[in-house]
C-alpha cells in the first residue's frame, strides 16, 4: 500500500475490510442496547393491555405471557438485569393463573439469574419460589438443583450459616433421588464450614459418614482417604490427643489400605507433634506433606488454628518456668 498524500499514515486501515473503529462500534451497541429496551417497554406495555383487558378461558394470560417472555428477552440482550428479573417475576404470575407451576417456577429460575448479576437478595427470593413450586409438583431434583444455587449464593456472600442449612436442604433431596455424587458434595460443604465455624464434632460425623459409603462405591474409593484426612484434621483441632489416636484406629478399621497413604503418616506425625508439644516437630511434618502435597486452604487454615493452640501453650509454660 502507498500512502495518498505525503502526510498520509503508510497504512489506512479503513480500507480493510475486518477493520472496526473501537469508538463507532461501542456506540453502535450501545444504540442497540437502546433499541432492546425500546423494544421490551413496547412488550410491556402490550403485554399490561392485554391483562387488563377481557379474554376468553384465560387466553389473555397466555397471550401477556407471550409478550412478557419476549419483552424479558430485550431486556435481558440490552443487559438491564433489573428489568429482565422483574418481567420474569410478572411472567410467572400469568402461569400461575394458569395453574402451570412447572412454567412458573421455571420463570422464577429465569428471574433469578437476570437478579445474580445485580440483586443477591432478589435472586435468592425467586430461586425460594422456584424451589416450593417445584416441591409442590415434585420435582424433587430440580428442587435440590436450585437450592444447592441459594446455598452457592451464600457462600458467595460468605454467610456459612446459611450456606450449610441449604445445602443440608439440597443434600437430603439429592440423597433422596439417588444422586448421591452430589448429595456428598454438598455434605463435605456442609462439613467443610461448619469446621470453619469451630463446630469440629459435625464436621467430624459428616467426613467419616462420607468416607464409609465412598468405601461401597468403587468410583468413589479413591476419595476416601481424604475425607479421612479432613476428618483427622478437624480432631486435631479439638485438641484431644486419646480421641486422635481411637480415630487414626477407626480410620484404618474402615480403609485397611488407609495406613500406608501419606494422609494417614502425616496425621500420625501431627498427633505425636501435639502430643510432644513440639512446634518445630509440627511445623517440619507439614512442610514435608506440603512440598509433595499441596494443601489447599481450608486445610491450611484448621492446620494453622492447631499450629496456633500449640505455640500457645508453649508460651503459657514458658511463663509458667
Amino acid at each position: 500500500l502507498t500512502p495518498k498524500s505525503p502526510h498520509a499514515p503508510y497504512f489506512d486501515f479503513s480500507s480493510f475490510p475486518h477493520y472496526r473503529n473501537p469508538l463507532l462500534l461501542s456506540k453502535k451497541n450501545h444504540t442497540k442496547m437502546g433499541d432492546q429496551i425500546a423494544r421490551g417497554e413496547e412488550f410491556m406495555k402490550k403485554a399490561e393491555k392485554k391483562l387488563s383487558g377481557w379474554g376468553l378461558f384465560g387466553s389473555k394470560y397466555d397471550d401477556a405471557a407471550d409478550l412478557f417472555d419476549k419483552a424479558a428477552n430485550c431486556f435481558k440482550l440490552a443487559k438491564s438485569w433489573d428489568r429482565a428479573g422483574a418481567v420474569y417475576v410478572k411472567l410467572a404470575s400469568c402461569h400461575l393463573k394458569l395453574d402451570s407451576k412447572h412454567e412458573a417456577a421455571g420463570a422464577y429460575a429465569n428471574a433469578a439469574h437476570c437478579y445474580k448479576k445485580t440483586n443477591m437478595r432478589e435472586a435468592i427470593s425467586c430461586l425460594e419460589q422456584a424451589v416450593h413450586m417445584f416441591l409442590d409438583i415434585g420435582r424433587l431434583n430440580m428442587s435440590a438443583r436450585y437450592y444447592k444455587e441459594i446455598a452457592e449464593l451464600y457462600e458467595q456472600e460468605q454467610n456459612l450459616e446459611q450456606a450449610i442449612t441449604y445445602y443440608e436442604k439440597a443434600a437430603d433431596l439429592f440423597q433422596s433421588e439417588d444422586v448421591t455424587t452430589t448429595a456428598n458434595q454438598c455434605k463435605q460443604k456442609i462439613a467443610e464450614f461448619s469446621a470453619k465455624l469451630e463446630k469440629y464434632q459435625r464436621a467430624i460425623e459428616i467426613f467419616e459418614e462420607i468416607a464409609q459409603h465412598s468405601m461401597k462405591n468403587n468410583l468413589l474409593k479413591y476419595g476416601v482417604r481424604g475425607h479421612l484426612l479432613n476428618a483427622g484434621i478437624c480432631q486435631l483441632c479439638r485438641g484431644d490427643v486419646v480421641a486422635i489416636n481411637n480415630a487414626l484406629e477407626r480410620y484404618q478399621e474402615l480403609d485397611p489400605t488407609f495406613s500406608g497413604t501419606r494422609e494417614c503418616k502425616l496425621l500420625v506425625d501431627l498427633e505425636a507433634a501435639i502430643d510432644e508439644e513440639d512446634i518445630a516437630m509440627f511445623t517440619g511434618c507439614l512442610k514435608e506433606y506440603d512440598s509433595m502435597t499441596k494443601l489447599d486452604e481450608w486445610r491450611t487454615t484448621l492446620l494453622l488454628r492447631v499450629q496456633e493452640a500449640l505455640k500457645a501453650k508453649e508460651l503459657e509454660e514458658d511463663d509458667l518456668t
